[in-house]
């Protein structure tokens, strides 16, 4: 856990040296035309995606289902492809890095996975964030970095879903839409976003949202056709412990914190701005998802390609506050919101469904046996 703590406290430290600078007015020197604020967030940016990038690169049996993923990659490498639910962009990008690698080295698909999964995460904040100190204080302190140790394919897609906000912003639905089919083939999941992304897009009516809040009520009594569309999506989830549904009480009580903090401001930081309206409408219906879809399997995974917007609302629901004081107040008050949430989830990192506590690496330590090893 100190570790953790470590990790986070340095490269928060390094975040918060980050700062966007206009392109005009900026001291520049050197042929490129780079400021020195630029050059600076160069490095500092660097400099993060490094450490968190050998944290990851480095795990061993790090997270729930590392030892099954291994054993989906050997699978892979057998052509027993009728063995694995994966999707085909994993599968074949597990058996291209496993023929150049000469073997099956799966530290290095895990490797590449936390490469493109952590920049994109990184390259999203940068380029979206009104404040990215904050935006990466709130992806630390949230768990979202150290939940990357687990479900590798969803992180991925999860970050393509966070970097593609952007083309929903400015409507480039053609680039949005080329993005999303992309990330599918890594975790199909990540096509939800293409209705939910849009319907977050909408100025909705007050009897629009009455009528969207009726039909969630459908939710509660036609639970089994809900469940059966989701097992013919995904048809390995059929009679496993993954159709178990559940309450989600601290995503729950986020989304509610988040929403409450920006209605307070509403008219002032969100009522007037299209982009921090698609935040708010995205919480809205994570809430909704966690409250009234509970019964469904693993849906905290479709409520996070809405909730991930957290980490850009909240800097820009700040950001617009007017009163000074105030706006003191409830920065003060969310780092020390976030900064129990992060205690919180590290006391239960080591819990099963989570498992990112003991940190392991392969240089002191050993993989341990797969099913097709003990078979």
């Amino acid at each position: 856990m100190i570790f953790y703590f470590m990790i986070a406290a340095a490269t928060v430290t390094l975040a918060l040296q980050i700062r966007t600078v206009p392109e005009q007015g900026a001291e520049r020197h050197g042929a490129s035309g780079i400021s020195r604020q630029q050059a600076y967030n160069v490095l500092c940016l660097f400099s993060i995606f490094l450490i968190l990038f050998a944290v990851s690169a480095c795990r061993l049996n790090v997270g729930n289902d590392y030892a099954k993923y291994v054993e989906f990659m050997h699978l892979i490498a057998c052509d027993a492809y009728n063995y694995v639910p994966t999707e085909a962009g994993f599968n074949a990008l597990v058996a291209v890095l496993y023929r150049l690698a000469g073997n099956e080295n799966f530290l290095l698909v895990f490797g590449v996975f936390a490469f493109l999964t952590i920049g994109l995460f990184l390259k999203a904040m940068y380029e979206q964030s009104d404040s990215f100190g904050l935006s990466f204080f709130l992806f630390m302190a949230f768990g979202f970095y150290f939940s990357t140790f687990n479900t590798v394919r969803y992180y991925l897609a999860l970050a393509l879903a966070l970097y593609s906000v952007k083309y929903v912003l400015k409507k480039e639905w053609v680039k949005f839409l080329l993005l999303v089919l992309l990330g599918s083939t890594f975790h199909k999941s990540m096509l939800v976003v293409i209705p939910l992304y849009f319907l977050a897009t909408l100025a909705w009516k007050k009897w629009q949202l009455a009528l969207m809040a009726l039909f969630c009520t459908t939710f509660f009594f036609l639970q089994d056709f809900y469940l059966k569309a989701v097992v013919f999506l995904y048809p390995s989830y059929e009679d496993t412990e993954y159709l178990e549904g559940g309450i989600s009480w601290f995503n729950i009580l986020r989304c509610l914190g988040v929403l409450i903090f920006a209605m307070l401001y509403y008219k002032q930081t969100v009522a007037g701005s299209r982009r921090n309206r698609f935040y708010f409408f995205c919480n809205l219906g994570a809430l909704v998802l966690y409250t009234c879809c509970s019964f469904l399997p693993i849906i905290t995974r479709i409520g996070y390609y809405l909730n991930i917007t957290q980490i850009l609302f909240i800097p820009a629901v700040l950001k617009k506050i007017e009163n000074k004081r105030q706006k003191r107040f409830w920065g003060i008050t969310i780092v020390l919101a976030a900064s129990a949430y992060f205690l919180l989830y590290l006391m239960r990192a080591d819990n099963d469904g989570i498992r990112v506590l003991p940190y392991q690496t392969f240089m002191f330590h050993d993989m341990v046996p797969i099913l097709s090893d003990v078979n």
